[in-house]
């Protein structure tokens, strides 16, 4: 099974755009994020907050297999608490993304949101390292996120391994590591998405597996939806090639392409692929019958003749 850890919405999408996506990737279960970024869409806007985890509740609906959504919660706005409980409880998503901009992880006012996560057990995935459209980086050091573990039912994943401040986001991990707590109940880990440039990816993998090892890595691609599945499964192919200069057995190389994110999602067995629409008993039905199959050379040539590929744009991340 493959997890896809780190995907963003811009609000263009649509479920069928992302199974898609995800089907020609070969990514079994996409972890996707609210849109913050594009189409109106801000962090700094209550309503727009609102406006972006609805859209993503949407989204989700009825692809609970494939689809793990992520709301987005600017924990430093008033009532980001009750918000966060309201994506939760009511739109039916499972978690959060949280990008500190403005804010500091151990400031007074965000400590009611995070809470809020302990209590309903949520995973949760910060940006952490630089950002590299220019935005002030400071609030996003590595060592900045220690306070969550005063909420210890939040299980935090920190983006990027924290690049450039790679030292910081190993030694935070390690913390838990060198206490013997298990890796499933460590309160962080960290994903491999966009963050060190090429130069700087084996050493900075080397240090993470041999000080961490596998247990609290996960992969995630963090391209911008909709795209098509030649833009993930590139990242992915990184991220594979990189894996491949290590000396890695299978249980190490499945622990990154899904164990760790599975435990951090809560989720169990892996579910594979399914085609299911809404709506369509007969349709699921084929589906279940069919699981295994749509991701053939067959279903992604007529995916192609439907002119979707290479149709949309995408672009590198930053969060």
């Amino acid at each position: 099974m493959i997890i896809d850890a780190h995907l963003h919405c811009t609000g263009d999408e649509t479920a069928s755009d992302v199974l898609d996506a995800l089907d020609d990737a070969d990514i079994d279960i996409g972890v996707l994020i609210a849109p913050f970024l594009h189409n109106g869409y801000t962090l700094a806007d209550p309503g727009q907050v609102r406006r972006a985890n609805e859209h993503l509740s949407r989204l989700v609906r009825g692809h609970a297999d494939r689809l793990f959504g992520l709301a987005v919660v600017n924990p430093s706005l008033p009532g980001a608490a009750d918000e966060l409980r309201h994506a939760v409880e009511t739109l039916g998503l499972r978690g959060a993304k949280m990008v500190p901009s403005g804010w500091y992880p151990e400031s007074e006012v965000v400590q009611p949101t995070f809470a809020v996560a302990s209590e309903l057990r949520l995973p949760l995935l910060f940006h952490s390292g630089v950002f590299i459209d220019g935005r002030a980086s400071r609030f996003c050091r590595p060592i900045g996120f220690e306070p969550l573990r005063d909420h210890p039912g939040a299980r935090v994943t920190l983006a990027h391994l924290g690049w450039p401040w790679t030292d910081e986001a190993v030694a935070l991990g390690l913390i838990d590591r060198i206490n013997g707590v298990p890796e499933d109940a460590c309160a962080f880990r960290f994903d491999l998405s966009f963050g060190p440039p090429p130069p700087y990816r084996h050493e900075v993998l080397a240090k993470a597996l041999e000080v961490l090892g596998p247990g609290l890595l996960q992969f995630g691609s963090d391209c911008f939806l909709p795209c098509p599945g030649s833009a993930i499964a590139e990242r992915r192919g990184w991220l594979r090639d990189l894996l491949a200069e290590f000396d890695l057995d299978a249980a190490a190389l499945e622990r990154i392409w899904s164990g760790t994110a599975a435990a951090w999602l809560g989720i169990g067995g892996a579910p594979g692929p399914s085609r299911e629409r809404a709506g369509d008993a007969e349709g699921r039905a084929h589906a279940r019958a069919t699981v295994g199959h749509e991701s053939s050379p067959r279903h992604r040539a007529a995916r192609r003749q439907r002119g979707w590929l290479g149709a949309r744009p995408y672009s590198l991340s930053c969060c």
